[in-house]
């Protein structure tokens, strides 16, 4: 049996950063979230902790704070409004689909949200672990024990500021002209940009990159003139009818297919989650094509 003390102890270190912070939210010391932690620690003869700085779980930790919130979370179910307290909700979520559609729908969770930013190509590696409920992911063949949702497509136009096409662009968008000019790119996991390029082009190229991980400012870093890049059609919408930004080829976006993905065990605790989020995604997203890229 779980020392379920010992792991709420655990779950609240890893949410508020602290042993101070768990120990004020759960009423007690500080001595006494130490000794429910190394007592857990004794007993499972690994450690749940990284001290840090900064503190964070091991694997191990992580694997027992999620088992925690799924016990939780169906109990919760079982008792209806009214419970304890809440169970929490972890969700990995593309920053994409945060910034544009998928927070409103976040008020229909039944309980607290956790979310977990990740790439839509990788997001699915949460659920592997067995780490979050649920993931929204451009993956549809559902992970193991889970079930899949097909969303829509999300679809991205390639944009700059009219200046920085101008100088970039002049004589077109090639090969020689791409490989000059600046790119922006969300992080080391964003392929976007790579795949609208061998789309254009048919190859490979080494992109010069500026990194900015925050959707929002990468559509102001566009709008400014730093780069271009692979924005949200959404979010973007009112830049390009005001020409404070130009797509580059308006004949070829780059839609980007999603699934909401959910742990089969606790399906029916988020179930009012998962049909607000494949409602609001079907309102603002795009039918996916059998392809997944529109030409």
């Amino acid at each position: 049996m779980f020392d379920y003390p010992a792991l709420l102890a655990l779950s609240e270190i890893l949410r508020r950063g602290s042993f101070e912070a768990a120990a004020q939210a759960l009423s007690v010391t500080p001595s006494a979230i130490s000794q429910r932690i190394r007592g857990l620690e004794d007993r499972l003869g690994t450690a749940v902790i990284d001290r840090g700085p900064p503190l964070r779980g091991t694997p191990a930790g992580l694997r027992l704070a999620a088992h925690l919130d799924q016990v939780r979370l169906l109990e919760g179910a079982l008792a209806g409004p009214g419970g304890d307290a809440p169970p929490v909700i972890r969700i990995a979520v593309n920053a994409d689909s945060l910034a544009t559609w998928a927070m409103a729908p976040m008020r229909a969770a039944p309980g607290l949200i956790d979310l977990v930013i990740d790439d839509q190509d990788h997001a699915q590696g949460w659920l592997r672990s067995g780490l979050v409920a649920a993931a929204i992911t451009g993956e549809g063949r559902p992970v193991g024990g889970c079930d899949s949702h097909g969303l829509g497509a999300m679809r991205y136009r390639a944009t700059a500021s009219p200046d920085f096409a101008a100088r970039h662009f002049a004589g077109g968008i090639d090969p020689d002209s791409l490989a000059r000019a600046p790119a922006l790119v969300f992080n080391g996991k964003d392929a976007l940009q790579d795949r609208w390029v061998r789309r254009v082009t048919g190859r490979r190229i080494a992109l010069p990159q500026h990194r900015i991980p925050s959707t929002h400012a990468f559509a102001e870093a566009a709008r400014v003139g730093l780069g271009w890049g692979m924005n949200p059609e959404g979010l973007v919408a009112a830049d390009l009818a005001a020409g404070r930004l130009v797509d580059l080829a308006p004949h070829l976006p780059l839609d980007v297919p999603l699934f909401l993905q959910t742990a089969r065990i606790t399906a029916g605790a988020i179930a009012p989650l998962t049909r607000a989020l494949t409602i609001a995604a079907r309102a603002a997203l795009r039918p996916a094509g059998p392809a997944g890229d529109a030409g």
